[in-house]
């Protein structure tokens, strides 16, 4: 058995256009847009939504929203998304990226929330 939960919404963005829809989803969500100080890609909207960090992240690529699942085993909740139809696409240190049907991303990565809130939001799977 693990346990997984969905621990962050990220909102993939050009990076010359970064600072602007940091800006923007900062007022959208009324959240505190803080640039995270240990990954400089990274713009936090703090209290976006509760429970779940949000936050934009520059990217080489197209704009797009990905979600990142933390998980107490990583190889067994890929397996688990693969086996529900998602394809592995890259892995990147200990996170593995897939593109779920339908083409969205997810990414699986160890637990990176406070131990106590993941014992207590995330599921159980077999």
């Amino acid at each position: 058995m693990h346990r997984s939960r969905v621990y962050a919404i990220l909102l993939d963005t050009p990076k010359q256009e970064a600072a602007q829809a940091a800006e923007f989803w900062s007022a959208a969500l009324g959240a505190d847009a803080r640039p995270d100080p240990s990954e400089d890609q990274f713009t936090m909207l703090h209290g976006a939504i509760p429970g779940i960090v949000t936050a934009i992240q520059a990217v080489d690529d197209a704009p797009r929203y990905h979600v990142d699942i933390e998980t107490d085993d990583v190889e067994a909740e890929t397996a688990r998304l693969l086996g529900l139809g998602a394809t592995q696409i890259a892995q990147w240190l200990e996170c593995h990226v897939l593109r779920a049907p339908g083409g969205h991303l997810v990414c699986v990565i160890p637990v990176h929330s406070d131990p106590e809130y993941f014992d207590a939001q995330a599921r159980t799977w077999p």
